[in-house]
């Protein structure tokens, strides 16, 4: 890692496992990388999509390292999975790949160095509708990416000149049993038992700064899921949550399909958190699991554990894409009364 310049994180190459035409392995009925799939059974179309999946990534990181190449900056490019300790000593970060690469890459970052996110294969919608009746040919959403190849280098010349800004996104903290998991969530987390789609128990309620609470909400679900605004597009979304302006500081919770709530218990299902609040969180199931940005990050739980979230967390500086810098209200939301 250079002591300062651009740190180079690129998303794997093993992720776009290639497929051979069933023709080239007539003796191997059944693909190692698709194992239920016996390879006569493959749409060529499928074949080919997959395969250029895996050049488009190829060719995005061959371009942003040819123009890393004309600027004068001293760089060096890392495989995000073999990230191991916190980054330091670099002004930059880049990240290649999807949101997914740059969700893993924040979890190294504090608030003091900017990164900036290149989708390296955005999703075409005239491919995804032309295949639509074949196959999902959607591919990274890039929601946090700023660049893509085509403006990779006008945006990184931007930030070289100053001309463009990061902004500070929120994250959320979670500490079990008073003692601070060191990293911090981007997007969501998610507290289900190892099984998501097992029932658990736990009882939860909202702090305030001020000694204050909201009573004790007892709950037996699929678990509890709390969003930051960066991730109030995403899993939380799609369970029925609102999306939140990209600079809020609030956090927004849901309980996961929440067994007969009674009247009084219904309304609370769903709600926002501010930033001098916190959630406690008691959990009564015997085990348990803390999902931090999806699966790749987890903390185990036990029976009696506690757990409190807050977005006392340092920001994320991160370059966005221009739409969510000029629109800071997508949707209005209402806040908890808790």
């Amino acid at each position: 890692m250079p002591k300062r310049g651009v740190l180079l994180l690129l998303k794997p190459l093993d992720v776009y496992p290639p497929i051979p035409a069933a023709h080239h392995l007539p003796n191997l009925p059944r693909s190692s990388s698709y194992p239920s799939l016996p390879f006569s059974a493959l749409n060529p179309k499928i074949v080919s999509f997959f395969n250029d999946r895996l050049k488009v990534h190829k060719d995005t990181i061959n371009l942003c390292q040819d123009v890393l190449r004309c600027k004068f900056v001293d760089w060096e490019p890392v495989i995000c999975n073999n990230l191991c300790y916190p980054i330091h000593q670099v002004d930059l970060v880049i990240t290649i790949g999807g949101d997914g690469t740059l969700l893993q890459a924040s979890h190294f970052l504090d608030d003091s160095i900017p990164v900036l996110g290149v989708n390296s294969d955005p999703t075409q919608i005239k491919e995804v509708n032309e295949l639509s009746n074949e196959f999902d040919a959607a591919r990274s959403t890039g929601y946090l990416c700023a660049a893509t190849a085509q403006n990779f280098e006008q945006v990184l010349d931007n930030i070289l000149e100053s001309y463009i800004q990061p902004s500070e996104i929120s994250r959320l903290s979670i500490t079990v049993n008073r003692h601070p998991f060191p990293t911090f969530a981007l997007n969501d987390i998610l507290i289900a038992h190892p099984c998501p789609a097992m029932v658990s128990r736990f009882s939860f309620r909202i702090n305030g700064n001020n000694g204050t609470s909201s009573s004790l909400i007892n709950t037996r679900s699929s678990g509890l899921r709390v969003s930051t605004a960066a991730g109030s597009t995403a899993a939380i979304l799609s369970g029925g949550g609102l999306c939140m302006p990209i600079s809020s500081r609030d956090l927004q919770y849901m309980v996961r399909e929440p067994i007969s709530p009674g009247p009084a218990e219904a309304p609370l299902m769903h709600g926002f958190v501010k930033p001098d609040q916190s959630i406690f969180v008691e959990w009564y199931s015997q085990e348990g699991v803390v999902y931090i940005d999806g699966c790749h990050v987890t903390q185990s739980l036990k029976f009696g554990d506690k757990i409190k979230i807050s977005a006392k967390a340092p920001v994320l500086k991160l370059y966005l894409p221009q739409d969510l810098v000029r629109d800071h209200n997508p949707k209005s939301y209402r806040m908890s009364r808790l």
